[in-house]
């Protein structure tokens, strides 16, 4: 399968929670001849596989000679969204409310008056041991209600007070509820076997290839599931045994990137470093030749880019306009919010002209604060020089963005030519 718009589209219609993504990808790899390896076990010296630490994936095809360095595409599993509260259930004015806590940099303008599903992770006793189960309830149970504008104090700028103002109703009657146990029965779970949960909302509305001629993609999630996507496609197209390339091709997804990427398993965790020395230590080799190794690798880190919004283009660098359906993106900020250096920067290019797909440039305004990525820490975590690349959309972090459908089939082929440079 080549990557396509529908196909990032089916991609995130079956991934609406971090641990969504990593199963979703995990289906691919394994119908694709990849074997799920436990970080607790044994691992092989060589072969395709992957492993998961909660909603991170990491994948790698080490057949073929040994002793290569690495190429890493990097990307994240997690967007911003509104999560279940621990003790969520609240009576206001006789209804039953759900208290939700924003996730991220959440737009939150863009999550009132929609059908909101809900997914996540139950963690639930299994004899004397835990067992955690994914949920999911398409089901358009949850709605975070305007405001009337007629109660707007100032209609021109409504502010939303994430304390108060993104509490979700989702009943009547006079008593609470308890959600997380409705959920749990929605799984066909004994609420009271529930230990813990990490629940979150999600928009019911599928993702749609729209416009004139076909040429966007509307979804939730693009940030940052298109490079999920385009990168397991990149990975899935690269050359194996015999055939492979001059470097180990590897697929990094790490969670919690929207809030800094510190837990056990974001981009600051050991999980990538750890897995690129087992990887050496498995085939035979040692501490010297996992240095070795990593000296010669590098890092795609991809994220999303903006595209120039036709109704604000002044809040744009001059000079560096950035068109959707016009190739994947380069991302460069000198106060290293991204990672790009030259070096790094004309390997991407190298593998655009490689792929045959044209490359954007982009700066952000010195006057406006600049997000980032999971790049730079990457980059210091390993060692490995990375470059911040990317696909252009619109409306980033709301509830539904925008991108170019045509984007999609360029920016995986930009990102396995990085894989398989040559």
């Amino acid at each position: 399968m080549s990557a396509s718009a529908q196909g990032l589209a089916d991609f995130i219609d079956a991934s609406p929670s971090p641990f969504h993504v990593c199963r979703t990808a995990a289906a691919r790899l394994t119908a694709a001849g990849y074997t799920e390896l436990a970080e607790a076990d044994p691992w092989p010296a060589a072969g395709r596989f992957f492993t998961v630490r909660a909603g991170s994936l990491i994948a790698w095809d080490s057949t073929g000679a040994p002793d290569r360095p690495f190429r890493v595409i990097g990307g994240h599993t997690d967007s911003p969204n509104l999560r279940v509260k621990q003790n969520p259930d609240r009576v206001v004015a006789g209804w039953r409310v759900v208290a939700l806590q924003p996730y991220g940099g959440v737009w939150l303008n863009s999550w009132l008056d929609r059908d909101l599903g809900i997914s996540g992770r139950l963690s639930v006793r299994s004899g004397a041991g835990i067992e955690h189960r994914l949920v999911r309830v398409d089901e358009p149970i949850l709605r975070v209600p305007q405001l009337a504008i007629h109660l707007a104090e100032d209609r021109a700028a409504l502010k939303l007070d994430p304390q108060r103002h993104v509490n979700a109703v989702w009943a009547l009657g006079d008593a609470p509820r308890s959600f997380v146990g409705f959920v749990a029965e929605r799984a066909d779970i004994d609420p009271a076997d529930v230990l813990g949960f990490d629940l979150m909302t999600h928009d019911l509305t599928p993702s749609l290839v729209w416009g004139a001629e076909g040429e966007f993609l509307s979804a939730a999630r693009l940030d940052n599931q298109a490079t999920c996507y385009a990168g397991l496609e990149a990975l899935l197209a690269a050359p194996t045994g015999a055939q492979a390339g001059p470097q180990v091709p590897v697929l990094a997804l790490f969670d919690h990137e929207e809030v800094g990427s510190t837990s056990d398993h974001g981009a600051q965790s050991d999980l990538l470093i750890t897995v690129l020395e087992r990887i050496v230590l498995a085939a035979g080799g040692g501490r010297e030749d996992f240095l070795r190794r990593t000296a010669a690798s590098m890092v795609a880190s991809g994220d999303m880019a903006h595209a120039t919004h036709p109704n604000y283009a002044d809040r744009h660098e001059p000079n560096h306009p950035i068109v959707v359906n016009a190739g994947p993106v380069l991302k460069v900020q000198p106060n290293l919010r991204y990672a790009t250096d030259g070096r790094t920067a004309a390997a991407f290019e190298l593998a655009c002209r490689q792929a045959g797909v044209r490359l954007q440039r982009y700066e952000h305004r010195a006057d406006l604060p600049c997000g980032s990525t999971i790049g730079p820490m990457t980059s210091a975590r390993t060692g490995i020089p990375t470059v911040d690349v990317g696909a252009p959309q619109l409306a980033m972090h709301s509830a539904r963005e925008l991108m170019g459908a045509e984007d999609v089939g360029a920016y995986a082929a930009a990102l396995r030519a990085f894989l398989v440079p040559g």
